[in-house]
């Protein structure tokens, strides 16, 4: 074709996971066109004398397949175009040769991909989420350069046991295959694999949910919470926080932290949602008021002293929170040994609380549902939001 046709391990770009794109390189008239092949690699495992994977490489010979059949893809394209007498450059043998690339796509390409679209929608607490799981399935697998038929129901249920004998809790385990599943959903959507290399019509993640150990407390532990002393100001942040998501209808931490003295109109606390986006009105006790004019100032435009004007991009903001949840947490637990509650207490519990107490007091699961979170938090929402304030107002009632 009078050119040249060969892989390159692209070590200009470094993908978060430390690994390199291994590119396609198409040099004609002393032109150049590069096209990913949808895997990555460690150098250290790349023979760059040779470009091809070296001895160290765990999945070798796949790769030497895929690279070999993506040439031959190539210069039989070439070849074709010869003979019909039709001229071509290095960019259009490229964009002319068949799309079958993107069916060889990897779980680990994928992967990266989803995350990668999380930061540039500056979703970057959800980005990080994304990462420990990716790192957690690389732990599992040792790689995800693999195709997602290979993930099946058996693989799932191999990752769930393996998880569980690292004594990572059920519910962590539900998320980080979700996670997976979004990744799956995604390859779906753009028709990279077809439904039946889809595994989670048989494994269903939703079990897990299940088992997951109830983190509600009664009416009377929570009054114990927000009766007791903290022994430092974090403590009584922590105590705080607890309180004001249990009264304004489990709203959570993230959500709580962004709160702004604009979102509080006629007694009512209004705000959108962080993660689904939904507008959330909810009227405010007097303990909720009082603990709002606890915490005005007026040199920062938030409710609550966990962000300020000095967090501006979406990488301080999300660095911030992870820190300032991690110490109220940890001093949550504290406060939930001292009082002897049957189960670790977080600022998550106080959002399980809400639904609960409201459950047992006999309110409409139409209003509330007995879950707040997993897989039915988003209705719990939806129906919160489309009922009627009068309603609202009468169901809050109970909770104190």
């Amino acid at each position: 074709m009078s050119g040249t046709i060969k892989v390159l391990c692209y070590k200009s770009k470094t993908l978060s996971n430390g690994e390199h794109p291994l590119m396609l390189c198409v040099c004609k008239d002393n032109k150049r066109k590069y096209q990913s092949l949808g895997i990555s690699i460690k150098a250290e495992q790349w023979d760059f004398k040779n470009n091809c994977p070296n001895d160290k490489c765990p999945n070798r010979e796949r790769i030497i397949i895929l690279i070999n059949d993506r040439i031959n893809e190539i210069q039989k394209i070439a070849l074709d175009k010869r003979i019909a007498g039709r001229d071509f450059t290095a960019s259009t043998l490229i964009e002319s040769s068949k799309p079958s690339n993107k069916f060889k796509k990897t779980v680990g390409e994928y992967y990266l991909t989803y995350i990668d679209n999380l930061k540039k929608e500056n979703r970057i607490r959800y980005a990080g989420m994304y990462e420990i799981s990716y790192n957690s399935f690389i732990k599992f697998n040792k790689h995800l350069d693999i195709p997602f038929s290979d993930i099946d129901m058996a693989w799932l249920k191999r990752y769930e046991a393996w998880s569980k004998e690292h004594n990572l809790s059920v519910s962590t385990i539900s998320t980080r295959l979700r996670h997976l599943r979004a990744v799956f959903n995604l390859a779906l959507l753009e028709q990279a694999i077809k439904n039946d290399c889809y595994p989670f019509h048989a494994y269903k993640v939703s079990k897990l949910s299940k088992e997951t150990a109830k983190r509600a407390l009664t009416k009377d532990d929570v009054r114990r919470i927000m009766e007791y002393e903290g022994k430092s100001s974090m403590e009584c942040l922590a105590i705080d926080i607890f309180t004001f998501s249990y009264l304004c209808a489990g709203i959570n931490f993230i959500d709580m932290a962004k709160l702004k003295y604009s979102n509080i109109r006629d007694n009512k606390l209004i705000y959108n949602r962080e993660k689904t986006k939904k507008l959330i009105i909810v009227p405010l006790q007097s303990k909720a008021i009082q603990l709002i004019e606890k915490y005005r100032n007026g040199k920062s435009p938030f409710i609550f002293p966990i962000l300020s004007p000095f967090h501006r991009t979406e990488i301080q903001i999300a660095n911030r929170l992870h820190k300032v949840l991690a110490k109220i947490n940890k001093c949550l637990k504290d406060i939930g040994n001292d009082l002897n509650l049957p189960l670790p207490l977080t600022t998550y519990v106080a959002r399980h609380s809400f639904a609960t107490v409201l459950k047992r007091a006999g309110v409409s699961t139409s209003i509330i549902s007995e879950s707040l979170g997993h897989s039915s938090e988003k209705i719990t929402q939806t129906y919160l939001d489309s009922f009627d304030n009068e309603q609202i107002d009468s169901a809050m009632k109970n909770l104190l």
